[in-house]
């Protein structure tokens, strides 16, 4: 299993170089799930770069599909695609399209970007694992802007009602949205108790914590040790799908945190160069940390 901490600032970094060969994006959407890409694509996900077909493989979901140029840079620093690749993301030709695309980009595995549509997605996948005898979970991430989509919730619902145990949800709650805050667009109030009356079993946790990221994962299989947040040290899993609220900070550790609008930015060539400085920073600080 490769160092989540470390993984993490290198998928960081490599999509904001991504960015810089660009000059405008996602930034704020792709930085506050780094972390938990890092965690799943760092030895949590079943998968093999080698053969990205593989019918028995983990899924994952990227709901949030403006968030793929962080899962790009995760797929290539995981193998699927030279790293050169990531220079030509939403270009003519690219096979990184500005949201996440299966029938383009190795490695993806569904292709999402009209927000909702990826849990629906999601579900059925997990249905299907179900169906064939699999070994496999589905991995989904949702936005908490997401959450205003009436379809979310219908699959949450047929989720709880299949028993889907191998599905395991998180939302990327950091509380903006393309409109503005998301308590101003339309307050969600508290997610997590809507969540687990919805049939799923809800846990909250720091989402730039690898750790606690990792640890709420094996919850979710009854393999973490006691406590409020898991089920026992040997004991099972839940008996259906499984949401990880991740509270977070759109645009982590660079100058789009700061903005007033920051979901789609076009920035100085200054400030993407601060933050891909400031990311270089912390990547040489996690190694240093492992020594």
């Amino acid at each position: 299993m490769q160092n989540a901490s470390v993984f993490a600032e290198e998928i960081r970094l490599a999509a904001l170089e991504t960015f810089e060969a660009l000059g405008f994006g996602h930034v704020g959407g792709a930085m506050s799930v780094v972390e938990t890409l890092a965690v799943l694509y760092g030895g949590e996900l079943r998968h093999d770069p080698k053969n990205p077909a593989w019918p028995e493989r983990d899924r994952f979901v990227m709901s949030k599909g403006h968030a793929g140029p962080a899962l790009y840079a995760t797929l290539a620093l995981r193998g699927y695609f030279p790293m050169d690749v990531l220079k030509t993301l939403n270009k003519p030709g690219t096979q990184l399209p500005s949201h996440c695309d299966r029938l383009l980009t190795t490695g993806v595995d569904m292709t999402t970007g009209s927000l909702g549509q990826g849990a629906s997605s999601a579900v059925g996948i997990a249905m299907g694992q179900k169906m064939k005898g699999w070994d496999a979970r589905t991995f989904l991430m949702l936005g908490d802007g997401e959450l205003n989509e009436g379809q979310v919730w219908e699959a949450l619902m047929l989720a709880a009602y299949r028993k889907l145990n191998n599905l395991i949800i998180f939302c990327d709650k950091n509380g903006r949205q393309l409109d503005g805050a998301t308590k101003d667009v339309l307050d969600m109030g508290d997610v997590a108790a809507k969540f687990t009356a919805f049939g799923c079993y809800t846990q909250t946790v720091d989402g730039h914590d690898v750790t606690a990221i990792a640890k709420a994962i094996a919850n979710t299989k009854g393999q973490a040790g006691p406590g409020p947040a898991g089920p026992g040290p040997d004991g099972p899993g839940p008996d259906g799908p499984s949401m990880i609220v991740l509270n977070t900070v759109k645009g982590h550790t660079t100058f789009v945190a700061d903005l007033e609008s920051n979901h789609h930015v076009a920035f100085k060539p200054e400030e993407i160069a601060g933050a891909i400085e400031n990311a270089k920073t912390r990547l040489a600080k996690a190694k240093e940390a492992l020594s």
